[in-house]
């Protein structure tokens, strides 16, 4: 099977999109669609991220997970670079298809590329809000799951600022 030879149903009425069995994705008008991205054994979230109508072909024939990079404007696989595959396990789809779910095993010690093992290492420490002060944040996540300035050497960061 190649990715070509996937097709996805037309959306052609509330019902069929969401009770039907066919896979009807809504791609925004970036022609991409979110996938949260889950650890398949834990269930703890990995990361977020898009598919383009070609990153879906791609992670449902070869097994690997492929995203579309808004940053970069270009199509990847997880661990191209450092070697951290999403494998899926699972590929789910919400009520009105315009979201994925993505159950993975993960290879390797982590998916953000910052080192952590999950890009979600932060949480809004609620204890600690305070009138006219800017929303504190804390760490989940005491330390780097790897060292991301050797796993990603020589790329550029895709954080926009």
């Amino acid at each position: 099977m190649t990715p070509e030879s996937l097709h996805f149903a037309v959306r052609e009425n509330a019902p069929m999109i969401e009770l039907g069995d066919q896979l009807a994705p809504r791609f925004d008008a970036a022609g991409l669609i979110p996938v949260i991205t889950c650890e398949a054994e834990t269930g703890a979230v990995l990361m977020l991220g898009h598919m383009s109508p070609e990153a879906l072909r791609l992670t449902l024939t070869t097994g690997e997970v492929h995203y579309f990079s808004r940053t970069r404007k270009a199509l990847w696989r997880k661990g191209e670079h450092s070697g951290f595959v999403h494998r899926l396990v699972e590929l789910r789809v919400d009520d009105d298809q315009d979201c994925l779910l993505a159950r993975v095993a993960l290879e390797g010690p982590g998916s953000c590329h910052v080192g952590f093992y999950s890009c979600f290492y932060r949480a809004v420490d609620r204890d600690a809000l305070a009138p006219d002060a800017i929303v504190p944040l804390r760490r989940i996540e005491d330390e780097a799951a790897f060292d991301a300035e050797t796993v990603y050497a020589g790329l550029p960061n895709p954080t926009l600022i």
